[in-house]
């Protein structure tokens, strides 16, 4: 950051804010049944602020951003959810604001969450072709190339957007990978499953539809985590789903029923002797 220099013998004052040291994320609030007892889950719409995610462009030309589409479906779940019941909700962002990639699973460590959900669209490009929702877990190596693709954009997305990232370094994200509990993959692995099996027939999936990465959002020990790419702005046929109301119902149904599900066997499992 370049300070232009006042005139000499002119009597000035520099201010800086300064945030609190050791400072964590702001904690959004915790919507639904006001019992701690019951599941909490914590919706995360990808990019936002000044960081647009994916851009595409519509049939009219209009801008169509990521960061847009995400939260409009991270709102539609929330209200499914929450009109259902039953289920405790939390948004990372609830509006068009940029969160530090590392905030995003910390948010849901501090709450104690029972299940981390990550909303995200993708874009392929020149290729208008590629289409459909994936779902992605977190894993040491990728599951393909375009994974590791996808994995090294988002994950660079501070350092683009102009966020601090000190402190955090490739040896640390290998640490949290490893210390990642192995009962927390495998509910992360079941809960990706159940959004499959509760699309089919409903939502248009990618050929190959479960992907695994080492994703900087999904680096949360102890609370399991899934990053949902709902589709490609650049295609037209995915691009009309997520941008209307219908097609956002969708999403939000078979998100809720598969959320609902996960958290009827881990309530059956904990019941168990």
């Amino acid at each position: 950051m370049t300070i232009p220099v006042p005139e000499w013998g002119r009597d000035y004052v520099l201010r800086f804010m300064l945030g609190e040291e050791g400072g964590g994320p702001d904690l959004p609030a915790v919507e639904g049944p006001d019992d701690s007892d019951r599941p909490l889950i914590v919706i995360d719409a990808g990019h936002g602020g000044r960081d647009p995610g994916s851009v595409g462009e519509s049939e009219s030309g209009a801008r169509v951003q990521e960061k847009d589409i995400v939260l409009a479906l991270a709102l539609a779940l929330r209200d499914e959810l929450l009109r259902e019941g039953g289920i405790r909700v939390a948004l990372t962002r609830s509006d068009d604001r940029i969160l530090p990639l590392a905030d995003r699973p910390e948010i849901a460590r501090l709450l104690d969450a029972d299940l981390f959900l990550s909303i995200h669209a993708d874009s392929a490009g020149e290729r208008a072709d590629v289409a459909g929702a994936s779902i992605y877990t977190l894993s040491n190596e990728a599951s393909s190339e375009a994974a590791a693709r996808f994995a090294a954009r988002e994950n660079n997305a501070d350092r683009l957007n102009g966020i601090a990232i000190e402190g955090q370094n490739e040896n640390v994200s290998a640490i949290l990978v490893e210390l990642s509990q192995q009962q927390t993959q495998e509910d992360a692995t079941e809960f990706s499953a159940l959004i499959l099996r509760e699309g089919e027939g409903s939502l248009a999936f990618h050929p190959q539809a479960r992907r695994s990465a080492a994703l900087a959002v999904l680096r949360a020990p102890d609370v399991p985590g899934v990053l949902f790419e709902s589709g490609f702005v650049t295609n037209q046929a995915d691009r009309a789903r997520l941008t209307t109301a219908e097609g956002r119902a969708i999403y939000a149904r078979v998100l809720a029923r598969a959320i609902r599900v996960y958290f009827a066997r881990r309530s059956d499992s904990d019941a168990d002797p």
